[in-house]
Parts: structure tokens; sequence; C-alpha cells
């Protein structure tokens, strides 16, 4: 029984053109004018929208772990699918003892499966580090993960590694094909000036960008760009938002260096200022790195247009700001870091990127979709509208505008990071895998019709982009 969608433009990352697409099962049969619609259970009429691929969010916390409490689960995954999102790629938590490989695994079965409402696939992370992890590294492409994430912050954890364990790692995963993602922030100096601030009772939300200046996240940019160079082996930096971290990262990659990064549509948008809200409400806002001044947010959607990051992920992390976020109402560095982005990152780049002007059609097509398919192995499948690829489609109807708020948000969560800002346009309707799963701005799939999909090593990203 298949589906047509008839009458939009269709926007891929190279181009865009005026045609049909014919949905045949889960895959995409046909791309052309004026398909025979003859077999099909649904025409969906797409005049006047664009349709674009299915979003792929390369950067999602759901289920985590992080001071005592726990981000909203996969059951919230609905927000993900009507904000045009149809593929996340989570971090698996590496509980203490467990090994990687296990705590993917665990992730999976307990967390994400029977439980997604889009597909899924995973990162690993390391939160514990031992020797076993430089054996179990290069075995992660047997069960479908290319990528792991290793801390360069957070001192006091088990998450934080030293250079010696970043070379290590970035070593034993050239060969096997696995990209090493790494959080870039210096943890001893964070460290150290967290300590002052709060010996000084200086104790506020605002004292954690005071805590992150944006020299700390530069300094551990420029340090694993030339760890990452001297074991010869690609490297993608994640949530950049320093503008000094990212011109390191556009240089090392015009040397010929494999470098690439990712940053959040947050780092484009919100500035420090939200940090210093009154009555706590700047708790909503802590995240790490830290927002930043106006400087840097024009440099980052610079960067996106000039294509310096490859990626756009929303850092999604569903902390509740009247119980959670409130664990730190004493001392900031309690507050669990991160903020809820899933359901807004297309609709924010799209309003103050596409609409503003500041970038194209394609480009926001290959940051949101194409770009991170590829660094995770899942294209052509995901992040393409070509045939023979997964029916994962979103219609954008760039008429009218609208206001983004908590009161009709999917996320879980009791606030909205993006509260009271413009969204150009909407998305009219989404489907995953050939399935409408999002009808006139509403959720109507399977709140459990996300399935585990496995990447391949390097997708295309080392040597594709």
């Amino acid at each position: 029984m298949g589906v047509l969608v008839r009458g939009g433009t269709v926007v891929t990352s190279s181009g865009e053109f005026r045609a049909d697409v014919l949905v045949d099962g889960e895959k995409i049969k046909a791309i052309g004018d004026g398909l025979d619609a003859g077999g099909c259970s649904e025409v969906i009429d797409a005049t006047g929208m664009y349709v674009l691929p299915g979003g792929v969010d390369n950067h999602t916390h759901f289920a985590l772990p992080f001071g005592g409490t726990y981000t909203c689960g996969f059951d919230t995954t609905p927000a993900a699918a009507v904000g045009g999102t149809t593929t996340i790629v989570d971090f698996a938590p590496q509980p203490r003892g467990m090994g990687i490989r296990d705590a993917i695994l665990k992730h999976v079965e307990e967390s994400a499966e029977g439980k997604s409402a889009v597909d899924f696939s995973i990162h690993g992370m390391v939160m514990d580090v031992n020797d076993r992890l430089f054996e179990e590294i290069p075995k992660l492409v047997d069960i479908g993960i290319p990528t792991v994430k290793l801390f360069m912050a957070y001192k006091g954890t088990p998450y934080m590694v030293d250079d010696a364990t970043l070379l290590r790692a970035l070593q034993v995963a050239k060969p096997a094909g696995v990209t090493v993602m790494v959080h870039a922030e210096n943890g001893d100096l964070i460290d150290l000036l967290q300590k002052q601030c709060v010996a000084a009772r200086q104790v506020e939300p605002k004292y954690h960008a005071v805590s992150r200046p944006p020299i700390v996240e530069s300094e551990a940019t420029y340090r694993a760009l030339a760890i990452a160079a001297l074991a010869g082996a690609p490297i993608l930096l994640v949530h950049v938002s320093a503008k000094e971290a990212m011109w390191a990262i556009r240089d090392a990659a015009n040397r010929g260096e494999p470098a690439y990064g990712e940053t959040c549509p947050h780092y484009m948008t919100l500035g420090i200022e939200n940090l210093s809200r009154p009555d706590f409400e700047g708790a909503k806002y802590v995240c790490s790195p830290a927002l930043r001044t106006k400087d840097h947010q024009d440099a980052m959607r610079a960067a996106v247009k000039n294509g310096w990051p490859q990626v756009v992920g929303s850092d999604h992390c569903g902390f509740n700001w009247a119980e959670q976020k409130h664990l730190g109402r004493d001392d900031f560095t309690k507050i669990p870091n991160g903020a809820p982005s899933v359901e807004n990152r297309l609709a924010v780049l799209w309003t103050y990127g596409v609409a503003a002007g500041r970038i194209s059609r394609q480009r926001f097509v290959d940051v949101i979709s194409t770009a991170p398919a590829k660094f995770n192995g899942l294209f052509p499948a995901k992040g393409h509208i070509g045939v023979g690829s997964d029916a994962d489609l979103v219609l954008y109807d760039p008429s009218g505008e609208s206001v983004m708020t908590v009161k009709n948000s999917l996320q879980g969560v009791d606030y909205c990071a993006y509260e009271g800002m413009k969204q150009s346009g909407h998305i009219h309707a989404v489907l995953l895998r050939g399935k409408t799963i999002v009808k006139d701005g509403k959720f109507v799939g399977c709140p459990q019709g996300g399935r585990f999909v496995k990447g391949q090593p390097y997708g295309a990203a080392y040597t594709g982009l």
C-alpha cells in the first residue's frame, strides 16, 4: 500500500526541484513529475510546501543520569517527530564498572527499544575509563556503533579523560573506522574556577558562565585537534559554542586534517543574559559549554553558512526546572546541565537561518539531516531523498507564523528554552519509513514505532564530506 506525496518542492543537500515522491512500503520507489497514484492508499497534497528528508539529530540525551537524577526517557520522543526529526542518535550512558559495549546494549534494550517513536541509533559514551576500553572501541562496529564520545571536562567524575587516554582512543579507533567525538572543555580550569566562585559565595546560575569562559573551550579544542593530528585520526568536536574553537576546527580542516564540528541551535540564538534571569529562571539555561555573548552567536551562524561545522545537533537534555534544575538552587555547580531542544531544532534553524536569509535551504538540509546521517554511517538510507532510501519525509509549510511555547510541547518538561520566540512556517506532516506519524502538526504515529538502526564504520564522514 503506497503513499504519493504530490506537488511539493523536494529539497536535498545539493539542490531543489518540483516533484512527486512515490513511497512503496518503507522505501522511496520513484521521484518525478506527474507520478501515477494508482494503488496508493494515501495521496498527500504538498503544494506550496518543501519536502525534506527526515531530520537526523546527531546529539540527544534520553534517560541520561546526571547529578543524581535522569533526563526524560524515550517515551517523550514524539517531540522529535513533531519537530521534524525521524532519527535520533542517542548517547548511551556507561555505568561504573560496565564495559562500553554492554552499556550500549543495555541502553538499547532497557531504555530505547519498544519506547521510541522515531528510529534511533547510538553513540558509545565513555563514562568509566579502564584499559578494557581500548580493546572494546574497535569492536563497536560489530554491533553497528561507529562513534564514541569522550569528555575532557567534568573533573572529579569518571567521565574526564586525560590527553594520553584521548590519544590511545584515537589510535585504536582509526583503523576500526570508529569516529571519536569529543566534549572539549578544560576540566582542570573549570574545576578551579567553580571552586573559586563557590568560595566567594557566587552561586547563582550566571556564575556557570563565569566558570566556563570561552577560553576553556577553545584551549581544549586546540589540544584535542593536536592530539587527533598526532594520531592521524578523524575527530568530531561536539556542541561548539566559542568562536575561537570553531575557527580552530576550520583551520585544521583547511590544513587537510579530518577535523569536524557540531554546533547547536541554542548557541546560535540564545545569549548569556538568559543565565541572569530572576527567580532562578536562569537555571533553565545552564548547559555546557555555557551560553555566550552575541559575538559568539553571530560567529556560530556565520560558521554554519560557511560550512565549518558539518552538523547542527540539539544536545537535547530533558530536565524539569521546578524539581531537577532546583537541585542547584544554592549552588550552580549542582544544576543539571542541559536544555530541551529536540522538538525545536528544525524550527529554530529554519526561522533564524533560512527564513532570515542567513543560510540556504540546501545548507539547512545538510546540517540537520544529510551530514549527521553520513557521520553516523546511516546514509543513504537516512538523510536523503532518493530512490531506495527510507521514506522518511518532512513536509514543511513556509507560510504563517507562530510562537514557540511549552504549552503545546511534547518534550515532557515544564519549560521551553525558546519560549516566546517566533517560528516561521510549520511542519505539516512527517513520514517515518512510509507511515504518517505527524499530520497537521499533530503526532498520530505509534509511540513505540521506532527501530534501532545500525551504522557503518566511518559512514561517509571521513571521505565523503
